[in-house]
């Protein structure tokens, strides 16, 4: 299929062209029309990164969020989106996948979540692990900061409404705390109940399965729209996993997302040629802008409550964007 420019008729497109559009409408460039990811048009230029503590567990965090003049901030209600990290990957290396993702109008949270795993042989393995309790832990620390004069997030924050991101084993745990009272061992180490703030999820080069048995499990996210994206060179969590865990979603509205070229590091800010095998085929920049534009894409579309408008917004950027296949 021939796709023409909609901003010029008579040019066809030829590159990544998803910088013609955010959401609806159709939003034209002046200059040069084949526009790379880079060009992409966002809601915020500006975006503050600053350091705070989870008080539940006393672990570390980066907090992203568009800077706003007094009189933006005096109005401002930003939904929170909480990034939960993969296994021993460190905060640091989201701040590139974090700032992109905080311009579409959101607070970004990526805590390092410092526990012990058990294996069944009963060896521990310490280290960065994310669980799905952090969705409870990080609510509540944004109410405190909202609420405290001296936090850099102080009357930025909207904390009824609360979106999830996460990649690889937090994509898991993400996935786990969609479900409205579960608790699968390795990601939750607890009980577990959904929070009503919860809104919406997207998660990268994921799944979801018992480690045990293998066995891919139903996601049972009843009024929680969740979006999968996958790199089609991903070594470590294959695509085809992904795709059995997608098909396992019971509820719609749901998405299944594929970025041609990108591994399983494409969404930090460097890949990581010790534990991923497979090489990316496209720049690592324009796989984590990307990654993040498709993620603050579907959050901002559900979370604002326009899922007539997602499917449009699908719908249209598949046909924009070359990189990008979509099912939904």
């Amino acid at each position: 299929m021939k796709l023409i420019h909609p901003c010029n008729p008579s040019k066809p497109l030829q590159t990544a062209v998803l910088s013609a559009i955010v959401l609806t409408p159709i939003v034209c460039l002046s200059g040069n029309t084949s526009a790379t990811a880079h060009d992409r048009p966002t809601y915020y230029k500006k975006i503050d990164r600053a350091a705070l503590t989870i008080a539940a567990d006393g672990d570390p965090a980066d907090v992203y969020f568009p800077r706003l003049s007094k009189h933006q901030r005096d109005r401002a209600e930003l939904p929170v989106v909480l990034m939960l990290p993969g296994a021993l990957v460190d905060k640091a290396d989201y701040s590139n996948f974090a700032t992109q993702v905080a311009r579409y109008g959101f607070v970004v949270v990526v805590p390092n979540n410092q526990r012990t795993l058990i294996a069944p042989n009963g060896q521990l393995f310490p280290g960065l692990f994310a669980e799905q309790e952090q969705v409870h832990q990080v609510l509540a620390q944004m109410r405190i900061e909202d609420r405290n004069p001296k936090s850099p997030i102080f009357k930025l924050v909207d904390p009824t409404k609360l979106g999830l991101m996460g990649h690889s084993f937090g994509g898991g745990a993400g996935l786990g705390a969609t479900q409205t009272q579960f608790c699968l061992p390795g990601i939750c180490s607890g009980t577990y109940t959904r929070p009503p703030e919860l809104k919406a999820g997207i998660f990268y080069a994921t799944n979801y399965r018992n480690q045990q048995t293998q066995q891919f499990l139903p996601i049972n996210n009843t009024g929680i729209p969740i979006g999968l994206i996958v790199g089609s060179l991903d070594g470590v969590v294959l695509p085809s996993a992904s795709r059995a865990t997608y098909d396992q979603i019971v509820n719609p509205p749901k998405a299944f997302i594929t970025v041609a070229g990108a591994n399983h590091y494409s969404i930090t800010n460097q890949d990581n040629p010790v534990r991923e095998p497979s090489r990316s085929t496209l720049d690592q920049a324009i796989a984590t802008q990307t990654i993040a534009h498709w993620s603050g894409l579907f959050l901002r579309t559900v979370m604002l409550n326009d899922r007539r408008g997602l499917d449009k917004v699908l719908r249209v950027a598949d046909d924009l964007d070359p990189n990008v296949t979509v099912i939904r």
